[in-house]
């Protein structure tokens, strides 16, 4: 047919296809794309040899991730298409990349046990990212499970999976078989079900006399981080490492007191006849509807 009957709703489809879309979506997709930038920039710095060079590419990345959905939510920008971008950003800066340069690092002197520990980390990493978005929908979780992560959450697992390197570069000797061992069991953290502290609450109010002090926190940090980054690495990852069971402590606390609670409305409310209720209302609280994934995020 030469000249097609109109169709409004196809002319509608076209209208929205081809609208401007605001500058506040684009910008946290921009810093997710320089993110992954900086991870696969890590790899060819890998491959070439320059390990430290790669590090540093990571931690940018790190930051960078952990800057896009922050500023998404600050400037209303979410969108599906940057959750699904993150993703997978985070899939490849943060279970890729940090496999492959521990693997040319020096798993490869394990031969087919190296590349196998780097492809666990992988897919472990996959599998926890997948497991995440999948429980950022559940709409049955109380409020205070947004305070915990479900296993390590993929940019600390990165980070911590790497202290190897870091204290090869403080000049202890390189023990490959123990990082492979090492290696497989932070990738048992990542998809494990231990409740990990997800920092979501911190700084969501500040108040005025602390803002200074923060301040000169921060900048101490990354001058610290700048001037020896491998002594900040290692002791940020032993450091992260054994707090992990303090996070199980907490959520075991918060466990008890719904079980508690549930325990003590059963009885009143068989007396007047109504159904037990949980005492927390499972629904996600008003700032986390529409949230970007975000790991440590």
């Amino acid at each position: 047919m030469l000249f097609p009957p109109f169709d409004p709703e196809r002319s509608e489809a076209r209208r929205r296809r081809f609208r401007s879309i605001p500058v506040r979506v684009l910008a946290p997709n921009v810093i997710t794309l320089l993110s992954l930038c900086a991870g696969l920039t890590a790899i060819r710095l890998a491959i070439e040899g320059r390990i430290e060079w790669a590090l540093g590419a990571i931690v940018i990345a790190a930051i960078l991730d952990g800057l896009d959905g922050r500023i998404a939510r600050f400037l209303k920008g979410q969108s599906r298409f940057g959750a699904e971008l993150d993703s997978l950003a985070d899939f490849v800066n943060f279970g890729v990349v940090p496999g492959l340069i521990l693997y040319f690092w020096g798993l490869n002197e394990l031969r087919s046990f190296g590349w196998i520990a780097a492809l666990v980390f992988a897919i472990c990493m996959g599998l926890r990212l997948a497991r995440f978005n999948v429980m950022a929908d559940d709409p049955n979780r109380p409020a205070w499970a947004a305070n915990f992560f479900t296993g390590v959450p993929a940019p600390a697992g990165a980070i911590i999976v790497l202290l190897p390197i870091y204290l090869n570069l403080l000049g202890l000797p390189r023990l490959t078989s123990l990082s492979l061992v090492y290696t497989l069991f932070i990738s048992f953290l990542l998809v494990s079900t231990l409740p990990v502290f997800s920092g979501k609450r911190i700084g969501k109010r500040v108040p005025p006399e602390m803002v200074l002090p923060i301040f000169v926190v921060v900048v101490l940090f990354v001058a610290l981080l700048v001037s020896y980054p491998w002594e900040v690495l290692t002791a940020g990852s032993l450091a992260y490492l054994a707090s992990l069971p303090f996070g199980w402590i907490a959520y075991r606390k918060h466990v008890r007191a719904d079980a508690e609670a549930q325990r003590g409305l059963a009885p009143s409310e068989a007396a007047h006849g109504q159904p037990t209720a949980p005492s927390v209302a499972p629904t996600l609280s008003d700032d986390e509807h529409g949230e970007r994934p975000n790991r440590l995020n």
